[in-house]
């Protein structure tokens, strides 16, 4: 829905940034700024300012930076709308009501009931769980597995009675019929009446990552089967698309998620303080899984069990995260079975120290192709070896696949020329152009590559798909990038990137201090900015600083749609000169840029001159601007 910038701009003034972001971050004030821990990333020194008068927040570590709507999605991985929804409700505004059809209307409504009795549910067991008939279920969780009253609590732990139908009487009670309960999951009906999915169970709720209950899995208690029971898939669950214990791992600072297999890894993980620990609900890791782990990540450690059935799912999962682009290593869990298993016998700091030594997924992977091997066979050593060198044609950047060579030769104690060749010979019989490489599955995966001609003093030259070239000289045993085209010219750094930096620049001075707008007014105007979006910040920032009243956040908020112009705006609105200028190098800096920006401004102008009359006049300023004097005096 459309809302006006009148009122996207009210909710945002009436949600003090100060205030909200300490609802998530301890903030410490220093000078006119406060600062704390990136919520965003993981620190030990707070990098993470948020400005009072600016209405912004910005982290000097990872560049994350916006006003508080901005920080409101990021943080809870809201959609503007929803964002926008939160901070109207804490400050009492009401929105216009979003006109729905007939049908999205009844869908809402229909979804919106399904979550209210998967929450009624969810407090029932949980309710269970306290009383004489849940005895067995609590001493589970307490006594067997270690889970103190407060993790219960965190997680929402529950049980399911032994009657089979106990559930559905309830819900029945509070008013809930047949044909409504069916799709919830949490019944199936017969022709007796309804019987509960789980029953003589204990309960764990899973969460979307608005916290919200949208299925449940249960352990049976006792001998049965299934072991472990899921819900089906509904119109708010799907198992494929969610991850439990996302709902609190998304807000860890940690840089990286723990990928594990169960609920009680993730809830013993948790409880022993790794907070960043999710799994996946009773079935293979997908694409889609990976697909929602990128939003929140790019590394991911394997906390598989270390039985064989849990290394097969290693390497399944291992590339279907490479194709998402995460990245992965994998930890060992010897001698224990899985991570709740580890952290009673071994504790936490064993478990970090293995973190800290978690190994490269590919290396990995070599590592259990080679339980497949006897190394003392000849022939089985030469098969390994070849299979190793066909795994390192999957990697189509030649330095990239240089440096696992490297890596597996040090493991394997090979030296590296032999398996350079292997791969070089391998390579040829496979038919790969230069840039082609092998797909995880061992298929053809062609880059579109040339083969380029080698430089002096290089055996060979190959390319990569992203146009880099990369020769290894015959003394050097390591491989060079070069950046240029296939006849050999190496690319000269781009003019265009300075002139950005000089307007990038100028605008963040003029933004953080009026006293320059006042120096340079006359001088340069927001026209001078040629850049779009630098010319589109300038043209609010001079009208602001005209009409005395510059407003950062408001207008970062035009830009909030697209990600990544409100990040680099964000980072216009983040630095300072008052240190700086406190010197007469910086002042000279300052100066010069002005000059860079106004002599650029008019060159342009003077190539897309319509007419004599007007060239004429741009030549006079150019030559007016040699005689430009900028003092900061």
């Amino acid at each position: 829905m459309y809302y006006p910038d009148e009122l996207i701009e009210e909710v945002r003034m009436n949600n003090d940034i100060v205030d909200v972001i300490s609802g998530y971050v301890k903030l410490q004030k220093k000078g006119a700024n406060y600062f704390g821990l990136c919520p965003f990333h993981n620190e030990k020194s707070p990098s993470f300012s948020v400005s009072s008068g600016k209405q912004m927040y910005y982290c000097f570590g990872c560049g994350a930076g916006g006003n508080v709507l901005t920080f409101i999605m990021e943080y809870e991985n809201y959609t503007f709308q929803e964002a926008l929804q939160m901070l109207a409700d804490r400050a009492g505004i009401t929105l216009p009501r979003m006109e729905y059809s007939k049908e999205a209307r009844a869908q809402a409504e229909y979804r919106a009931r399904l979550l209210e009795v998967n929450k009624l549910a969810a407090n029932y067991f949980y309710y269970q769980l306290k009383q004489p008939q849940g005895r067995h279920g609590y001493e589970y969780f307490h006594d067997k597995r270690g889970l103190t009253d407060k993790t219960i609590v965190h997680f929402g732990l529950g049980y399911s009675n032994k009657t089979s139908d106990d559930l559905y009487r309830f819900l029945k009670d509070k008013g809930y019929e047949d044909s409504f309960l069916k799709d919830t999951g949490l019944v199936t009906l017969e022709e007796r009446g309804g019987r509960d999915k789980f029953w003589n169970r204990v309960m764990f709720p899973i969460m979307d990552v608005n916290n919200r209950v949208i299925a449940f899995g249960g352990r049976v208690m006792g001998e049965g089967e299934p072991k472990y029971l899921n819900s089906p898939e509904t119109r708010l669950f799907d198992k494929s698309r969610n991850l439990y214990g996302l709902n609190y791992a998304r807000t860890s600072r940690a840089s990286y998620l723990l990928l594990c297999e169960g609920y009680l890894d993730v809830i013993s993980l948790h409880q022993a303080g790794f907070t960043n620990a999710v799994a996946s609900l009773g079935t293979a890791f997908t694409s889609q899984h990976a697909n929602v782990l990128k939003r929140y990540t790019d590394q991911v450690v394997l906390t598989y069990d270390s039985d064989e059935a849990g290394t097969k799912a290693a390497l399944r999962a291992i590339p279907v995260l490479k194709d998402a682009g995460i990245s992965c290593k994998i930890l060992d869990m010897k001698p224990c079975k899985d991570p709740d298993e580890f952290i009673k016998h071994m504790g936490p700091e064993a478990f970090q120290q293995r973190i800290d030594q978690a190994k490269n997924s590919f290396i990995f992977e070599i590592d259990v192709l080679k339980e497949n091997y006897h190394m003392n066979d000849p022939e089985q050593k030469t098969t390994f070896y070849q299979e190793i060198a066909r795994r390192l044609l999957r990697f189509g950047e030649a330095l990239e696949r240089e440096n696992y060579l490297q890596a597996v030769a040090r493991e394997q104690m090979i030296h590296p020329d032999e398996l350079r060749g292997l791969v070089n010979r391998m390579g040829m019989s496979l038919g790969l152009k230069a840039g082609d490489s092998l797909n995880w599955d061992g298929s053809l995966h062609e880059a579109g590559g040339v083969e380029w001609p080698a430089e002096p003093g290089a055996r060979r030259m190959e390319a990569d798909g992203a146009g880099r070239r990369y020769g290894r000289g015959e003394s050097e045993g390591r491989y060079r990038s070069y950046s240029g085209d296939p006849q050999g010219k190496v690319r000269k750094p781009d003019r265009e990137d300075g002139i950005r930096r000089s307007q990038r620049l100028l605008l963040t001075w003029l933004i953080e201090n009026q006293e320059l707008f006042e120096k340079i007014r006359g001088i340069i105007t927001a026209d001078d900015f040629v850049e779009e979006l630098y010319h589109q910040v300038a043209v609010m920032v001079f009208e602001g600083h005209e009409a005395g009243n510059l407003n950062p956040a408001a207008i970062l908020s035009r830009f909030i749609n697209d990600e990544d112009q409100y990040k680099e705006v964000a980072a216009l609105f983040n630095a300072s000169l008052k240190e700086s200028l406190s010197n007469e190098e910086q002042k000279k800096a300052f100066a010069e840029t002005v000059m860079k920006v106004r002599k650029n401004s008019l060159d342009v102008a003077s190539r897309n001159a319509k007419d004599i009359t007007q060239l004429q006049e741009i030549i006079k300023q150019q030559a007016a601007l040699k005689q430009l004097h900028i003092s900061l005096d």
